[in-house]
């Protein structure tokens, strides 16, 4: 029976289902803007995320295996990435001196370069699209209930 649910379906009553509804068109529609917003820097949001944790981190370079995970990605989408990102020439890989099958994601002068262009841009647009329509009451809750999520979400990365 594997892939069959033994059990009733929780169905979503109306309340959820248009919680859930508003959500899912919502947050895609502002990933598509915040996508396009980036397109006049050659990059995507997948990209911008990336770029942004290596330019927080410590001589600009990070493990793999942290940065997927940091990420939310699988290795193998972020390896995906990394083939992208390293072809534009903003990042480089490098192998891990103290583990051989470990390597570093190293973000490049031209990656540098790139996330301080398109910075100003989208921290604009994210600003306009998603920022200026909360109270700051609604920021912390959407903090505090994405937190929940994400920290679930992160337990079964952690537990594949």
């Amino acid at each position: 029976m594997a892939g069959q649910n033994v059990t009733a379906p929780r169905w979503l009553n109306t309340a959820e289902m248009k919680a859930w509804r508003r959500y899912i068109i919502a947050s895609r529609r502002l990933l598509e803007a915040l996508d396009s917003d980036l397109e006049d820097h050659d990059l995507s949001m997948a990209d911008y995320e990336i770029l942004a944790q290596l330019s927080d981190a410590p001589e600009r370079k990070m493990r793999m295996s942290e940065l997927a995970e940091i990420a939310l990605l699988s290795r193998s989408r972020l390896s995906h990435r990394m083939k992208v990102m390293e072809k534009a020439g903003w990042v480089k890989r490098e192998a891990c001196p103290s583990d051989k099958r470990g390597y570093f994601a190293v973000m490049t002068a031209k990656g540098w370069k790139a996330i301080v262009a398109a910075a100003p841009d989208h921290v604009e647009s994210v600003r306009t699209r998603f920022v200026d329509h909360l109270t700051k009451a609604d920021q912390e809750v959407i903090a505090a209930i994405f937190n929940r999520i994400e920290d679930s979400l992160r337990k079964e990365v952690i537990e594949e």
